[in-house]
Formats: C-alpha cells, sequence, structure tokens
C-alpha cells in the first residue's frame, strides 16, 4: 500500500487518493462502531433507539454514559464497549495520521540516500 522508501514520494493526487482512502475506512469503522453500541443498549439496555444511540456516541466519544443501567448485562456491555472505545480511538486516529507520518518519514528518508 505504501511504496517503497527507496521509490519517490507520490504525486499529490494520488497522496490525495490516498488519505481519502484512510478516511472513507475510518468513517466506515466508526459507523460500524457506533451501529453495535446503538444495537447493544437498545437490546441489553432496554433504552429507546434515540437514547441509545445517545449513549453509544457519548460512549465511543470518550464522553461517558448519559443513562443509569440496571441489569448486569446491560453494565457489562457497557464496560466492555467503553474499554473497546479507548482502544477503537487510538486506532482510528493512527489511520488517520498514517499516510502523513509515512510521507514525512519517507521524505526525510529520501534526503539521506542521496
Amino acid at each position: 500500500m505504501y511504496e517503497h522508501r527507496k521509490k519517490p514520494l507520490l504525486n499529490r493526487r494520488l497522496f490525495y487518493r490516498r488519505v481519502l482512502l484512510h478516511t472513507s475506512i475510518s468513517l466506515f469503522a466508526i459507523a460500524l462502531a457506533l451501529a453495535v453500541g446503538v444495537v447493544g443498549y437498545h437490546l441489553l439496555g432496554d433504552l429507546g433507539w434515540v437514547d441509545s444511540i445517545l449513549n453509544a456516541a457519548m460512549i465511543l466519544g470518550g464522553m461517558g454514559p448519559v443513562d443509569v443501567l440496571h441489569s448486569g448485562s446491560a453494565k457489562l456491555f457497557s464496560a466492555a464497549y467503553a474499554l473497546f472505545s479507548g482502544l477503537f480511538f487510538i486506532g482510528i486516529a493512527a489511520l488517520l495520521v498514517a499516510p502523513f507520518a509515512h510521507r514525512l518519514l519517507h521524505h526525510f528518508h529520501l534526503d539521506n540516500d542521496t
């Protein structure tokens, strides 16, 4: 997916295309993770759809839950979803930064090879 260190930098058009690909993958993954949270809160937490979206979005965004959960299974789901969301945030951030970091490091490495 990325060019080898001995190959030249991608032109801007192809680089922007790579950034768009990474952004698209990130948005799809966020939508999928949000959908899992919404369904989990709806089924296990006995919340309505709007409250489920709110709780899942708040957890996924790192803010914390809004509604109090009463069943043990809902609380376990919420704990697991919160842990998942923290690691997921790190992964999405890495996915979005990767093209820029690679281009920067590749640029510096090209300077050393000449």
